[in-house]
C-alpha cells in the first residue's frame, strides 16, 4: 500500500511499489517462458502481469535484459527454497525431493538463455557461475540433512545438480520422456529413499 506524504507517495513507497511491480513481472515472464520460450512475445507478459507493455519496457529495456532478471530472480527463489523445505518439511529427504522438482522446473525456463543473450557470452558464464555459487551449497545442505553422516558413496551437491541436468536435456519436444518423474528417481537413489522411487511407477 502506497503512504501519501504531503504532496502524495513518498520516495521510499514509489520504491516499494515499483519493486513490487518488478517481481510480478518477473514472475509473470518466468510463467510465460515456460509455456511459450523465452522468445515468447512481450504482449503475452504484460496480459499475464496485468501491466501495459510500456512498463515492461520501463523496467527491462531489451529482451537479453528480461530474461537474465528471470533467470536471477528463479536462482534466489531457489536459493531461498532450500531452507524453507528443511524448516517446514519433517523429511529432510521429502525437502530435497520437492527441491529437486523446483530445480527441474527452472531448468525448463533456462533453456534458450544463451540464444536470447545472443553474442554475450561472458554474460552467459557469468549468470552460470552466479548460479553454480548460489545452488551448490544449497543442494549440499540438503543432501547433508537428508543422509546419514558419513553415509559412504554420498555424491555431492555439484554432482547431483549436474546429474538432473543432463536429465532434462533434450526432453522438451519428446511426450514419452519425463524428466521430472527421471530427476525424482535420481534422488530417491542418492537418498535410498524406496517409498519416493515406488511412488513415480504408481
Amino acid at each position: 500500500m502506497t503512504t501519501p506524504g504531503p504532496d502524495g507517495p513518498t520516495p521510499r513507497a514509489k520504491r516499494v511499489d515499483a519493486r513490487r511491480n518488478e517481481q510480478a513481472l518477473l514472475e509473470a515472464a518466468a510463467a510465460v517462458f515456460v509455456t511459450d520460450g523465452v522468445d515468447a512475445p512481450v504482449r503475452l507478459i504484460a496480459a499475464r502481469a496485468g501491466v501495459g507493455m510500456g512498463t515492461i519496457y520501463r523496467h527491462f529495456p531489451t529482451r537479453p535484459a528480461l530474461v537474465a532478471a528471470v533467470y536471477q530472480h528463479q536462482v534466489e527463489a531457489l536459493a531461498e527454497a532450500g531452507p524453507a523445505l528443511l524448516r517446514e518439511s519433517g523429511d529432510p529427504g521429502v525437502a530435497l525431493q520437492r527441491w529437486a522438482a523446483g530445480f527441474v522446473d527452472f531448468l525448463v525456463t533456462k533453456h534458450g538463455l544463451a540464444d536470447a543473450l545472443g553474442s554475450d557470452t561472458e554474460g552467459v558464464n557469468t549468470l552460470h557461475q552466479y548460479f553454480v555459487d548460489r545452488l551448490v551449497p544449497v543442494c549440499d545442505a540438503l543432501l547433508d540433512a537428508a543422509l546419514e553422516p558419513g553415509a559412504s558413496g554420498r555424491v555431492s551437491g555439484y554432482m547431483l545438480m549436474r546429474g538432473i541436468g543432463n536429465l532434462c536435456i533434450g526432453g522438451d519436444d519428446d511426450p514419452r520422456y519425463d524428466a521430472a518423474r527421471l530427476a525424482t528417481l535420481l534422488v530417491a537413489g542418492v537418498t535410498g529413499n524406496s517409498t519416493a522411487t515406488r511412488s513415480t511407477s504408481d
